[in-house]
């Protein structure tokens, strides 16, 4: 079973060695698919998946996303760069290459409750996580020794309301410049505004709780005392706005009258687990574009 793994894993890796994504926001107009095809043609490339989408043809949003291989993508990528920088001023794009080989690289932030962390480790030691996870921040010491059995570096950063400001420059000290994206799987702390501007849409949230609907602290509770016949987990990215931000991913369950808070926590930690896996799955497959306070979600 292992050797079958590896075996999968090595040919991913030799697939994806010449393999980049393009992503692109623009004002929509006529010629823009005609062009980057045409223009990745002439460069040799190869498209092997497209997805656009426009907001509105006349005179809306366009959004494209594109996976191409390229022979010898290490050499030839900044070049092709240099060169697309005069599409992107012809159609006003915002636009990013990434290479698929180099993966992202996840800061997980966990307080006490575990689930949702467990399932991301999960998912990266089978394989299934398209990241690396390169370490995990916590208030608390409670996983530590669980997280370091996976050989992942665990930090232990204290933090109080008088402390607050020390503790998230300790955090970006420990985080460095080389993370790509901060999950706050169940952190149980509110991000300064500083903190959030050095990870714009690069910081993911799940809040348990279908949003726009019961927004802040004991939204189960909140969930019971109305009744609800669903209940559910909305993964965003964080903004200055409390659950407020970008919406990448929400799901529901069906509960009923006869279901206490307890056993709406229990049927809400897993549809978070489920939830939050997939938004940190498809950021870290360049599949989310941020517009606004929306977003464009190629899945």
């Amino acid at each position: 079973m292992e050797v079958h793994v590896k075996r999968n894993q090595t040919a991913r890796e030799e697939q994806q060695e010449n393999r980049a994504r393009m992503l692109i926001s623009c004002p929509d107009g006529p010629g823009i698919v005609a062009t980057v095809s045409r223009f990745l043609f002439e460069h040799g490339a190869n498209i092997v998946q497209s997805d656009q989408y426009t907001m509105n043809p006349a005179g809306g949003m366009f959004f494209m996303r594109v996976e191409f291989d390229l022979p010898e993508l290490s050499k030839n990528l900044p070049a092709l760069e240099s060169d697309f920088q005069a599409v992107g001023d012809q159609f006003k794009m915002e636009w990013t290459i990434n290479q698929v080989s180099r993966k992202k690289r996840l800061a997980i932030f966990v307080s006490k409750e575990d689930h949702c962390l467990v399932e991301l480790l999960w998912h990266w030691q089978a394989g299934d996580l398209d990241a690396d996870i390169a370490m995990v921040i916590s208030n608390h010491n409670d996983m530590r020794s669980y997280v370091e059995s996976f050989g992942i570096p665990f930090y232990h950063i204290p933090v109080t309301a008088d402390t607050k400001k020390e503790a998230e420059q300790k955090q970006l000290e420990v985080i460095g410049s080389d993370i790509d994206l901060i999950v706050l799987a169940r952190y149980m702390q509110i991000i300064s505004p500083l903190f959030i501007e050095h990870f714009r849409n690069r910081i993911i949230n799940i809040h348990h709780s279908f949003l726009p609907a019961f927004v802040g602290g004991k939204p189960y509770a909140q969930a019971y005392d109305r009744g609800v016949k669903i209940i559910g987990a909305t993964a965003h990215y964080v903004t200055e706005e409390l659950d407020g931000g970008p919406i990448i991913e929400q799901d529901v369950q069906r509960v009923s009258h006869s279901d206490n808070v307890n056993e709406l926590k229990r049927i809400g930690r897993t549809i978070e687990r489920v939830v939050l896996a997939r938004a940190v799955q498809w950021h870290a497959e360049d599949r989310v574009l941020v517009h606004q306070n929306k977003t464009v979600v190629f899945n």
